[in-house]
């Protein structure tokens, strides 16, 4: 596997594979077009706490990813995992 720069949600080290994908820091819905590579479950929990109008209107950085408690809570969590674990649950309804 091909080893990337670290998940700039959770600082764990990504790899080439099905556990790592891009997000787009705007959605696409908003016409973003910069994405960020990270581990696909750190994208996921992205998505399931923020609406796309939140993402495009004050949560666009990691930093201010970062700055909520559900994130924070789960980044705590994630960093404990494999760099290629991966959840294959299905993915809640977007908000």
């Amino acid at each position: 596997m091909h080893r990337m720069d670290p998940c700039p949600l959770c600082g764990r080290e990504l790899v080439d594979g099905p556990s790592a994908n891009e997000h787009h820091l705007i959605p696409r819905s908003h016409k973003g077009r910069d994405t960020v590579r990270m581990h696909r479950i750190c994208h996921s929990k992205i998505h399931s706490v923020f609406s796309e109008r939140e993402l495009a209107q004050y949560y666009h950085t990691c930093e201010r990813l970062l700055e909520n408690d559900e994130i924070r809570k789960f980044v705590n969590w994630v960093r404990k995992k494999d760099p290629a674990f991966h959840d294959q649950h299905r993915a809640p309804a977007r908000r």
